[in-house]
């Protein structure tokens, strides 16, 4: 088991924070970051994997900064980056060797790697057909199984389910939950259900910042009185809609039900409602 630690990390483009002080401690298990576009995610990502410099601050790896690990470190990686590169007019097979080359891997374990891969990804019986040929959800299941080539200890996803279908995107979550078990899980994502159901830790960002972190209970736990469903006139539903945070909107004839995410109680006939994750993250990052 590895562990990951950030330290006051911190990344600046000319005059913008991209990330903004960070201290986290990852180990085994699925941690899911969120944050809408532009909170940072991706840069943090980028940093965690190396391929961006820190502009202060430093990652360590069980204790050791990862710049000096070098081999060792991308040896322990494998990294699904949000725009995944590939060649469109190899096959699958021939991706895969092609990657597995690149990392260096021994021809004869590459060889089973990638039957072990493609029948895990559920793409054997296509391993001879174009990538241009693939629609996104099973590119994206390329991109895992490129990810996982080197059998990491550490893996790094960034938006692995943009574009997906509804389908697809429940397939990718359960590989990513199976392969949480026996290693370190970093997805980031703006969809919350991505996390909900398989992340044994939940972080949230906004703005570069690390806002919130925790388990999904303890998160709901916070928020437990916060979430409110009321039915209104459609002129109320407006001007309420215009006051709070509404999560979710419903309408029933000449009436309108929302549900509204508040500390305080929104109108004389509201009732308390369940937190769910996707409240918590819309108040803590559109508040």
């Amino acid at each position: 088991m590895h562990e990951l630690e950030l330290v006051e990390l911190q990344k600046t483009f000319q005059d913008k924070i991209a990330v903004q002080n960070i201290n986290m401690r990852f180990q085994n298990g699925v941690y899911g970051l969120l944050g809408e576009n532009g909170a940072g995610k991706t840069t943090l990502m980028r940093m965690i994997c190396g391929i961006l410099e820190p502009s202060q601050g430093e990652i360590l790896c069980d204790g050791m900064k990862i710049g000096k690990m070098g081999g060792e470190y991308r040896s322990l990686l494998g990294y699904l980056p949000q725009d995944f590169g590939y060649y469109e007019d190899f096959t699958a097979n021939r991706f895969l060797h092609y990657m597995a080359a690149l990392k260096a891997l021994p021809e004869e374990y590459a060889e089973k790697r990638i039957d072990e891969l493609l029948e895990m990804v559920d793409l054997t019986e296509v391993r001879k057909k174009k990538l241009k040929t693939y629609s996104g959800g099973m590119i994206r299941r390329i991109g895992i199984a490129q990810a996982l080539l080197n059998d990491p200890e550490i893996l790094v996803l960034d938006e692995p389910t943009s574009g997906l279908d509804p389908k697809e995107r429940v397939r990718f979550r359960n590989i990513i939950s199976s392969l949480g078990k026996d290693r370190l899980v970093i997805l980031s994502t703006h969809i919350v259900s991505d996390v909900e159901y398989i992340a044994d830790n939940i972080m949230i960002m906004k703005n570069g910042k690390m806002i919130r972190t925790g388990t999904e209970s303890s998160m709901a736990e916070e928020g437990k009185d916060c979430v409110w469903k009321c039915l209104v006139s459609e002129k109320e539903a407006d001007r309420l809609n215009e006051k709070y945070i509404v999560s979710n909107l419903k309408n029933h004839g000449a009436q309108v039900e929302l549900r509204i995410v508040s500390k305080e109680k929104p109108t004389e006939n509201a009732e308390r409602q369940d937190v769910t994750l996707e409240d918590i993250y819309l108040y803590l990052t559109l508040s």
